[in-house]
């Protein structure tokens, strides 16, 4: 029987190693690998130091997912479906686009993996096991994933719209894809459960998005029919020197812009983004070329005050400019 001491000795580095690819876990093959038995896991899933979140997986920090973001859990949700299944299991769909760094996914998503023809395992612990007969993956921390273009096809007929289309911009501005790869996914998408109506929403994607929250103001905008004249609007004064840029823009009249701007958490939150966003704005502002809507990413969402502010800068502009 194992003491107490025994627990409490350091977990093996090179497991540890792996555990941080991992997003924490490891699977039971690697810790026998590592030296660590069953009895010793056991005990530290006994003990709380460890948890065993479905058979033969086991998280060495438990504790970690209060402290996490979105983009983190869906990493730990489809590692976790990786080592249930073994090392032959292949990522796919929304778990693929994880993985390959994708934005605009939901906050939570269901760990999707695919397995050699002809292995029917039942699905276990909310993981989805699909099987396909030709596919393109590359390699993404040890572990095989689908290739970009496969993963978008698997996965956008099982989005709703806005994540959809956050996703396929997400794809384009990362350069995950290219333009031409783009039609490439809606002919992959061809026979899919959803599919027919989700390649109706291609002809709104737009890979200047350089994030979800400004997709979704987008599609706020389409919906409402207040749609901006430019993404990513470069404004200069009249000695052309750059003033800065605009996420959406709306003209105004010939010489001034609406812009707003959408204030992801990710980068504007830090104190020297938030100092430069000041500046920026400051200079649009006091040198005459635009006004500046500021918004955070929950105000992107249906019902969120982004369409009414819009729409009302807007009208007041326009009215001034025409007096």
């Amino acid at each position: 029987m194992l003491s107490d001491m025994t627990i409490r000795l350091p977990v093996p580095q090179d497991l540890c190693a792996l555990a941080a690819v991992q997003r924490g876990l490891v699977s039971a093959e690697q810790c026998e690998r590592a030296g660590v038995g069953a009895d010793r896991r056991r005990r530290l899933v006994k003990s709380g130091a460890w948890s065993r979140p479905t058979h033969g997986v086991f998280d060495t920090d438990p504790q970690s997912a209060a402290r996490t973001g979105p983009r983190e859990r869906r990493e730990r949700a489809t590692w976790g479906g990786l080592l249930a299944y073994g090392p032959d299991a292949i990522a796919v769909g929304c778990s693929a686009l994880a993985l390959l760094g994708n934005r605009g996914l939901p906050t939570s998503i269901r760990p999707e993996v695919a397995l050699p023809r002809g292995d029917r395992r039942r699905p276990r612990a909310g993981i989805l096991v699909r099987q396909y007969s030709e596919m393109e993956t590359r390699p993404v921390g040890g572990r095989r994933v689908a290739s970009p273009i496969w993963a978008l096809a698997q996965a956008i007929p099982g989005l709703g719209r806005d994540h959809a289309v956050a996703v396929l911009d997400s794809a384009l501005n990362r350069r995950h894809i290219t333009e031409q790869e783009l039609h490439q996914v809606a002919e992959l998408m061809r026979g899919r459960r959803g599919a027919a109506t989700a390649r109706t929403w291609f002809r709104l994607v737009d890979g200047r998005a350089e994030s979800a929250p400004e997709t979704f103001a987008r599609l706020r905008c389409h919906d409402a029919g207040v749609l901006p004249d430019d993404l990513q609007v470069v404004v200069r004064d009249s000695q052309r020197r750059f003033l800065g840029r605009g996420d959406l823009g709306w003209w105004v009249d010939r010489d001034r812009w609406l812009l707003a701007e959408i204030d992801g958490r990710e980068f504007h939150a830090r104190p020297a983004a938030l100092l430069e966003d000041r500046r920026r704005q400051n200079r649009l502002v006091t040198r005459g070329r635009a006004n500046v809507l500021r918004f955070a990413p929950e105000d992107t969402l249906p019902g969120g005050i982004l369409v009414s502010d819009v729409r009302a800068a807007l009208a007041a502009l326009r009215d001034d400019a025409a007096a």
